[in-house]
């Protein structure tokens, strides 16, 4: 048996499936197999920027850095000036962009203060995390400048405990003040977390001798001790999460060569793309 078929209109199909005619006429033109930049001809061609961009990305001893920072290393190192919206497009249609985290919805905070001073040496930050090696777990500890990013003092060990909290103050003190006596930090402030290693005794002790002040972040809010925060997620992505390490001395040795490379290399947005001890040097250049 054959059942006739009824031809139906474009107009009632489109009005039965509610659907608009122009989505049912409309021909996408086939995409071409690169986007073209439009407008006048640059002086460097995407060929060229993009081989530029990609040797930067190679050369650089740090992975994971953003289009802005490649622009900045692009512009201070080969002299290449071109728009951060070409680098954004190059990047992202040839899968160099640095992965982002997805953004969390959060409460209303603790405070609306901000935590990076204009100044060195007004806040220091400190923080501490953890790492696996053969020997078993080991820990990082650090002192950081909210002015200059600058890592003024790190300790690897594999006791996590005050005193091990208190060697990157010590190391801080004498690097920034060369002597340590009472009350030789008059004036600076020292951020942390309320750890057990910091809330201690000895360790409240030796900071007020020093002359240090204080300045416990909010509970539940790691914002307040965001600049050694960020280092902690620097050095994680950059080191303690990609290497494999046997002894606590192999890991203690990578962290003094990635942390002096730090503080030389590593470039900062907020101060015009410049490292920390550029940023120091200029400080201390402008105050002589």
């Amino acid at each position: 048996m054959i059942v006739a078929q009824e031809k139906v209109s474009t107009r009632r199909a489109c009005r039965d499936l509610e659907v608009s005619r122009s989505t049912v006429s409309y021909v996408p033109e086939p995409p071409a197999s690169a986007p073209h930049k439009r407008g006048p001809k640059t002086e460097i061609s995407d060929e060229a920027l993009l081989a530029a961009i990609r040797k930067v990305i190679a050369e650089s001893r740090f992975h994971g850095e953003g289009h802005r920072k490649i622009r900045a290393r692009l512009r201070k190192a080969k002299g290449i000036r071109c728009g951060k919206a070409r680098i954004l497009r190059l990047c992202r249609l040839h899968g160099l962009l640095a992965p982002t985290r997805a953004v969390h919805t959060r409460g209303d905070a603790a405070h609306d203060g901000k935590i990076v001073e204009a100044v060195p040496d007004r806040t220091w930050g400190t923080d501490f995390t953890t790492f696996l090696t053969d020997e078993g777990q080991g820990y990082f500890f650090l002192a950081i400048d909210h002015c200059t990013d600058e890592v003024l003092g790190h300790h690897v060990t594999n006791q996590g405990n005050r005193w091990s909290a208190l060697e990157p103050i010590r190391q801080a003190v004498r690097r920034v003040k060369g002597v340590f006596e009472k009350d030789v930090c008059r004036g600076i402030r020292l951020r942390h977390d309320h750890g057990t290693q910091y809330i201690a005794r000895d360790f409240q002790g030796e900071i007020r001798f020093l002359g240090i002040e204080s300045s416990p972040s909010f509970v539940r809010e790691p914002e307040g001790n965001g600049i050694a925060e960020r280092f902690m997620r620097t050095i994680k992505e950059q080191l303690l999460w990609c290497r494999h390490f046997a002894t606590i001395e192999e890991a203690r040795l990578a962290v003094d060569e990635f942390i002096a490379a730090y503080n030389a290399e590593w470039i900062l947005a907020r101060h015009g793309y410049r490292t920390p001890s550029e940023v120091r040097a200029a400080f201390m250049k402008a105050a002589a």
